[in-house]
């Protein structure tokens, strides 16, 4: 139990306040010994009655309350262990940065890969123009020659290589 609750000083107080009635009880009893009247032997016996009940139902209040006082501790301790279970924000905070970091450095290996490959199909459109303009130049040079036989394909071909 926390100390210093109000519930918990409420309980503690309780076997005082039974021992404070019981004196109040004593005393009104002595004074009335005191002023010489006599009191009824009946009276007194309800008094004590009284009196005994009153402790006894003190002491029930006084059970009932601790019990439902270790309840509450039980749960209070269930519930600490629970919260002890969920990550901190913290932890979360850290696990999403984690995680946003290796995307991102996924990302950026597949931007870098593709502007390699966008790189590579230029320098091979490139040679592709280069070779088909000298293709052309060679078909442009043989049509004015009447000379030169007509090439075959596979004349053309070797040309490329």
């Amino acid at each position: 139990m926390k100390s210093g609750s109000t519930t918990e000083k409420a309980v503690s107080l309780a076997p005082r306040i039974a021992v404070f009635l019981v004196g109040i009880a004593a005393g009104a009893w002595t004074l009335t010994r005191k002023q010489g009247v006599r009191t009824d032997p009946d009276a007194l016996r309800e008094l004590r009655k009284a009196t005994a009940d009153l402790e006894t139902r003190l002491i029930a209040q006084e059970s009932a309350t601790a019990n439902r006082f270790t309840q509450i501790e039980s749960r209070l301790d269930q519930h600490a262990a629970k919260l002890a279970e969920v990550p901190s924000t913290a932890q979360i905070v850290d696990a999403m940065e984690h995680l946003l970091l290796k995307t991102m450095a996924t990302l950026d290996d597949r931007l870098t890969t593709q502007a390699r490959s966008i790189e590579l199909l230029k320098s091979t459109v490139s040679q592709t123009d280069s070779v088909l303009e000298r293709i052309l130049e060679s078909l442009d040079s043989l049509q004015s020659d009447p000379e030169v036989p007509q090439p075959t394909e596979e004349d053309l071909l070797q040309l490329t290589m």
